[in-house]
């Protein structure tokens, strides 16, 4: 019977196929503006290629399961005793030296704090020991940022604006002689640097910049004109890495402007800063804007190559999120213990608060973020570690996942806490405030939630155009074809693939395992369904596109969690069986929500409610304002 359906259904379903999604011989999607803050240029090169990223090929309704599978474990003895010797007084200095609260009052870090984060080395915890860094690895690194994270969310950015993305592109990009020059002052902390991308033209849209910088007749110098906006240590910075357009010719002869990146001193002179901006939150990191007036860079300056400045900022963000989750993952850390402490004292109706199943809900769904943030963060930096070359949709994730979590753990623990919690002294409060921003910078979670939705299409519908090649000029390839189509097939009609986990995990956690790949195979299927339906103009479905992306991540944090438990149980550690139940709770619940997301992609009346919101959406933007009569009239 399968055998019949499989054969019926494949042959008028490929007929579709190939008409609907591959007619074009070329297959491409038209990237929308948002897109290309990620540089289609760069990413789209690479879906020809097979990839080994977990989350890239679930939009194939593939497992591959090497990065993920068993959780990666990449530090040494030696690694793990330095990373423990660092730990430790970190901790100490951020519970007896660090006062987040004085901190937030002056609006900028005290200078015990500053002296102190200084002879620990806390300025170029990566950067080489040659170079005079501490040189961690990206493990080791996430581990010390976590430790930052449960105390103080300001110096956190401070220190992240300066070597997660401020001077990252010199550790990622430099030269010898580059690296030689800046490092060395950059790690100590004598020098601070910044990143100057984001303008006031140009926010998730960064391809619109329009600081420029002109090479001079000679040859030597570029000359910098332009401004940035909220620029994190933008006011205190010695070193900036400064992207601007460069006119560049093009093999046809043709100039166009493209985007370069170069090393920048404030000593260069021309360069100049605002005030400090006035926040909502991270208020001791210093924001401000950034101004470039006839600026002399010299030539040897230009960071990485003439007209691949995009590529480099992107690199560099990519590159730093993984510290995000971890950070962030401190910060859920510390805000759950205040919320337990006050749940397990506090007296209520007769009994402790912690007994009621309102609380316990609360405390269990904070438990369960931590633990996926958590997981997700050292997946990411152990696949940098493993020097996986593909990462880029699993740092994005890890970064959505993380900022959200960690805002919806603090605010819950404010409700456990009640008044108490709203109140300054509790220190809860200012950690809200200064996580809103999380969702913000270094690639908004709306934008990052379209570049995981359409890179991961795009690689689907790139791997399909390949499948078709293979139909077209089957030589030898006859057992591949049938195996694809049998695979699409089955999950048309529903029927599982025979995507399977045994072996891979530990038995107590089989039915976590089966609904992750159920789950693949539903979202491959899903994935192919909007393909078929839009072709090219999916990228223009972004009610679509956010649920699709919803989907993969939940996917994704299924499966870092199964490995983490899967571990723990294989290793018998002793929280083994309440990790198995934080991983179990997590699955199901998870796999309820990738479901239902899936079915509003495919679903008329969900298609409804979109095309219903962007009616609403319009006529409020064009009242500018509420739109419905009061219940009073007037």
């Amino acid at each position: 019977m399968l055998r019949l359906i499989s054969t019926r259904l494949s042959a008028s379903w490929w007929r579709q196929l190939w008409a609907q999604a591959l007619a074009t011989p070329h297959f491409r999607l038209t990237s929308p503006p948002y897109y290309i803050t990620h540089q289609k240029e760069g990413y789209s090169s690479q879906a020809n290629k097979e990839s080994t990223s977990f989350v890239m090929n679930l939009f194939n309704g593939q497992f591959v399961p090497d990065n993920v599978f068993p959780f990666p474990s990449v530090l040494s003895m030696e690694q793990m005793q330095s990373l423990q010797a660092l730990v430790d007084p970190c901790t100490r200095f951020f519970k007896e030296v660090n006062d987040p609260a004085e901190n937030e009052k002056l609006e900028s870090i005290e200078t015990a704090t500053l002296e102190g984060l200084k002879e620990m080395g806390a300025f170029g915890l990566q950067v080489p020991e040659e170079l005079g860094g501490i040189g961690l690895t990206n493990t080791q690194y996430a581990r010390v940022v976590e430790v930052v994270g449960v105390h103080d969310l300001g110096v956190g950015i401070s220190l992240g604006a300066h070597q997660s993305i401020g001077f990252k592109g010199i550790l990622l990009f430099g030269t010898q002689s580059q690296k030689e020059k800046y490092l060395p002052k950059l790690a100590s902390g004598e020098t601070m640097a910044a990143f100057c991308l984001t303008e006031p033209s140009s926010g998730s849209d960064a391809a619109s910049i329009k600081t420029l910088a002109e090479l001079s007749e000679c040859g030597k110098f570029y000359t910098l004109n332009g401004g940035k906006i909220w620029i994190s240590n933008g006011g205190t910075a010695e070193i900036f890495t400064v992207f601007a357009k460069t006119p560049v010719k093009e093999p046809t002869g043709e100039v166009k402007d493209q985007i370069s990146a170069f090393i920048v001193e404030r000593a260069f002179g021309g360069v100049t800063s605002g005030p400090p901006e006035k926040k909502m939150g991270i208020k001791c990191s210093n924001t401000a804007e950034v101004h470039f007036d006839n600026v002399k860079v010299p030539a040897e300056n230009l960071l990485g190559e003439l007209g691949k400045g995009f590529m480099v900022a992107v690199n560099i963000l990519n590159n730093g999120r993984f510290g995000m989750a971890s950070a962030l993952a401190g910060t859920m850390r510390g805000v759950i213990v205040k919320a337990v402490d006050h749940a397990a004292n506090r007296k209520q109706f007769g009994d402790k608060i912690s007994n009621y199943g309102a609380i316990q809900e609360k405390i269990a769904r904070m438990a369960m973020l931590h633990y996926v943030t958590e997981s997700m963060a050292y997946v990411v930096s152990a696949n940098m570690d493993m020097k996986v070359p593909d990462y880029k949709l699993e740092a994005s994730i890890s970064k959505i996942f993380a900022s959200e979590a960690a805002w919806y753990v603090t605010d819950e623990c404010i409700q456990v806490l009640g008044g108490m919690g709203y109140m300054k002294e509790t220190g809860v409060e200012r950690v809200l405030r200064d996580l809103r921003i999380f969702r913000i910078f270094e690639g908004t979670n709306d934008i990052l939630r379209l570049f995981v939705a359409l890179t991961g299409i795009e690689y689907a519908g790139v791997q399909l155009k390949n499948l078709r090649t293979t139909i077209m000029n089957p030589s030898g390839k006859t057992e591949t074809i049938l195996k694809a189509i049998g695979m699409r097939a089955k999950r048309k009609v529903g029927i599982p693939t025979g995507l399977s986990l045994e072996g891979i995990v530990h038995p107590g956690l089989d039915n976590s395992a089966y609904l992750v790949t159920k789950a693949i195979d539903l979202f491959g299927e899903a994935v192919e369904s909007l393909l078929l339906k839009y072709g090219e103009k999916v990228t223009e479905q972004q009610f679509h596109l956010k649920r699709v992306a919803d989907a993969a991540i939940d996917i994704y944090a299924m499966a870092v969690v199964i490995s983490r438990a899967s571990r723990s149980l294989s290793l018998g550690q002793p929280t083994a069986e309440h990790e198995k139940l934080l991983c179990q709770t997590w699955s199901h619940e998870a796999f309820e929500r990738v479901r239902e997301n899936l079915r509003a992609v495919k679903s008329s009346t969900w298609n409804q409610s979109f095309a219903n919101m962007k009616l609403i959406s319009n006529a409020v933007v064009q009242n500018r304002g509420i739109l419905a009569t009061h219940p009073l009239g007037f």
